[in-house]
């Protein structure tokens, strides 16, 4: 009888190291599974995309001041403000110019460009930090602006461009 029990037991074994392996294996992707859902469902984790866009984009000035915009302020051609077709009114947007790197933020508050070809219009004073000015167009790329960055954003003045620091 004895030996029958040593003869069962000799054969358990790989099972049971099968098992332990198995089982191993199994917490280990749990715990990689559970640790990456975590870090999408926290809210401070940096974002994965952030809203870009690149082409042309051309100003706009003494013809359209003290017009309504879309938001319904007044236009003023020295504030950083800009016409985007689809982004919301009230989005911030930082503006790079591609051929000098000149970078500043403006507040989306108007709709626009009319002509085709163009992905935003900006107000003069923008144009104008971003050294395009003198001529009609340039190409540029947008960035959304939002969460910390957006918060330190000096708001009822966002548009005066002594108030928004220039990026270079």
């Amino acid at each position: 009888m004895q030996t029958n029990t040593l003869c069962n037991a000799r054969n358990r074994r790989p099972f049971t190291a099968a098992a332990f392996v198995l089982l191993v294996t199994v917490a280990g992707a749990t715990a990689q599974g559970n640790e990456s859902s975590h870090a999408q469902s926290d809210p401070h984790a940096p974002k994965a995309h952030k809203w870009i866009q690149v082409g042309k984009a051309s100003w706009y000035g003494r013809r359209f001041q003290g017009h309504r915009t879309a938001s319904g302020e007044a236009f003023d051609l020295n504030m950083l403000t800009c016409a985007h077709r689809t982004l919301p009114i009230g989005t911030l947007l930082r503006v790079t110019n591609v051929s000098n790197r000149r970078s500043i933020m403006v507040r989306v508050n108007d709709r626009g460009p009319v002509p085709a070809g163009l992905i935003v219009d900006l107000s003069y004073a923008a144009a104008r930090s971003l050294g395009f000015n003198g001529r009609g167009s340039a190409r540029v790329r947008l960035e959304r602006v939002d969460g910390a960055e957006a918060a330190q954003l000096n708001w009822p003045n966002l548009g005066r461009p002594e108030s928004l620091p220039a990026s270079r």
